[in-house]
């Protein structure tokens, strides 16, 4: 799903599918598509639906709150108007550089540590192996780091030579860049290496022209909230994340 498209239908997820061994689909749906987007999981025989809408969209949610979908998790968008501000500086002792041959293995290594248990919607979901989820987080890092079309960039921190955090960018048009995937080693947080990741970030969506960088994360995630703000992002939109199972 992009941020800030409207779909009435689903698509189905190859890479979910082949992850879980199911047919799984995904869609970003308002409460007037909920009917269509169910009229193709039915023809396509799907398994798993992960559905998406906004919170202000009370219909669409408590019609699939009826219908049986779980919900899995309150994602919160933030975002940071590069027309109206202006990117903080940074100093500190880490280096940030796009990612070069030999960088794919740490950062998948940092991805699987980071994102072990993660509580995302993968994971709220019990019907799901969680070591499968975990999966999904590290196969994610693993895909962006050699192909363009899980990420336009990759970022990573470095210290004293070793790689120590990443973070991963789309654009998702010419005026709007969205940070995807961004993780930390555990020996290096708390040390502002993320802070200097969002910054960097910032700096490529302005190297690009973006007028406009945006970023997500579950609700209960409240430190990496606490870090955009640091930097100057605003909350600027939320959805909810629904499972909605058709085999039993």
């Amino acid at each position: 799903m992009v941020h800030g498209s409207i779909a009435d239908a689903a698509s189905f997820s190859q890479l979910d599918s082949e992850r879980f061994g199911i047919r799984v689909a995904r869609a970003q749906v308002v409460a007037e598509g909920l009917t269509r987007v169910l009229d193709y999981c039915t023809a396509e025989n799907i398994d798993l639906l992960i559905a998406r809408c906004a919170t202000g969209d009370v219909v669409a949610a408590q019609t699939m709150e009826r219908l049986g979908f779980l919900l899995t998790d309150t994602l919160l968008y933030y975002g940071f108007d590069l027309l109206r501000k202006s990117i903080p500086d940074y100093v500190r002792e880490f280096v940030f550089r796009p990612i070069q041959p030999g960088d794919q293995e740490p950062v998948r290594l940092i991805a699987v540590e980071a994102f072990k248990g993660y509580a995302g919607h993968y994971h709220s979901d019990t019907r799901l192996d969680p070591h499968q989820c975990d999966e999904a987080y590290a196969s994610w890092a693993e895909r962006s780091t050699r192909l363009k079309s899980a990420a336009d960039e990759v970022l990573v921190a470095e210290y004293k030579g070793k790689v120590v955090g990443f973070g991963t960018l789309r654009l998702n048009s010419p005026q709007e860049v969205e940070g995807l995937l961004y993780a930390v080693a555990s020996d290096c947080r708390g040390r502002g290496v993320c802070g200097g990741l969002m910054i960097h970030s910032l700096r490529w969506c302005q190297s690009q022209g973006a007028r406009r960088m945006v970023i997500s994360t579950q609700v209960t995630n409240v430190s990496m909230q606490k870090v955009w703000c640091r930097v100057g992002f605003e909350p600027c939109e939320s959805y909810y994340t629904f499972h909605k199972w058709f085999q039993e």
